[in-house]
């Protein structure tokens, strides 16, 4: 597989602390995949992100983008920041105008688009991410669901190579998780790369195909679904859950599952467990 981006061996901490938050943390992201990024709080999720945008650089080691290390010079960090997106867990971190027009603007500008090429594209995003009813609706009347999804076209809307996303589904409700889901596997379909870090395996395993599991500031597995999660003690021993799905799976007899591949959405089990029963 070819990297988009890669750390080589990065440490880094953060003031008044003596512990890394990254510990000689090397890895790579597939380009042209999904990936979710695994671990618990404080494993150094978010650190990373912070590490590929170039708003922390490290202490040692290297980060690559497209195989070319960067050097953090202010001319290369605005690119870069147009290349890789990054949208913050909190949308209210990230939303910083009045209205979802503006913030959606509010970037273009910054990277010197001409007007006239700035509304064509403000308006195309709003509507691919269906919100365009709500382009000057006061930001602070939107629900979470929705701030979210204005934050997304906030980065969106600056053709991002690679996209990275910081637990996207964390407080949403199961409808406005499925609607955002569907969301980035069209953002996928463009040919984007994108990245979640995410502390929900059950999502990590039907969502992803690539897997990254990060202990503390280290890469410590990294695989597809099914070869990560087929390493129920190493899984274990990091404090992580199986997915309920395959844990299901894993249930029925032997027989029934022999020459079959385990399924990782619920539409798939339930054909699957029909076959099965049959």
């Amino acid at each position: 597989m070819n990297s988009i981006l890669e750390t080589l061996d990065i440490s880094f901490s953060y003031p008044g602390t003596k512990a890394n938050a990254l510990n000689k943390l090397k890895l790579a992201i597939p380009e042209g995949k999904r990936t979710a990024l695994c671990g618990h709080n404080g494993s150094g999720k978010s650190t990373l992100f912070l590490h590929a945008i170039g708003i922390h650089s490290p202490a040692s080691g290297q980060v690559l983008w497209n195989n070319t290390p960067l050097t953090y010079n202010r001319k290369e960090l605005k690119q870069l920041r147009q290349d890789i997106g990054l949208v913050f867990q909190d949308p209210e971190q990230q939303l910083i105008l009045n209205t979802p027009y503006e913030d959606v603007t509010y970037g273009l500008r910054n990277a010197g688009i001409p007007e006239p090429e700035i509304k064509l594209r403000a308006e195309a995003i709003l509507r691919t991410m269906r919100i365009e009813h709500l382009a000057h609706t006061p930001i602070h009347h939107l629900s979470l669901g929705q701030k979210k999804r204005v934050a997304l076209a906030g980065v969106l809307v600056l053709e991002p190579k690679l996209l990275l996303l910081d637990e996207p589904t964390a407080y949403l409700d199961r409808i406005s998780e499925q609607q955002l889901i569907e969301e980035l596997d069209r953002i996928h379909r463009r040919g984007i790369t994108l990245v979640m870090a995410t502390h929900d395996m059950n999502l990590a395993y039907a969502w992803a195909d690539w897997i990254l599991v990060l202990d503390q500031g280290q890469c410590v597995m990294a695989g597809t679904p099914a070869e990560i999660f087929s390493n129920t003690q190493a899984i274990q021993s990091l404090g992580l859950d199986k997915p309920m799905l395959l844990d299901l799976w894993e249930a029925l007899p032997e027989t029934s599952r022999q020459g079959r591949t385990a399924p990782r959405n619920v539409e798939d089990f339930k054909i699957l467990l029909q076959e099965c029963l049959a």
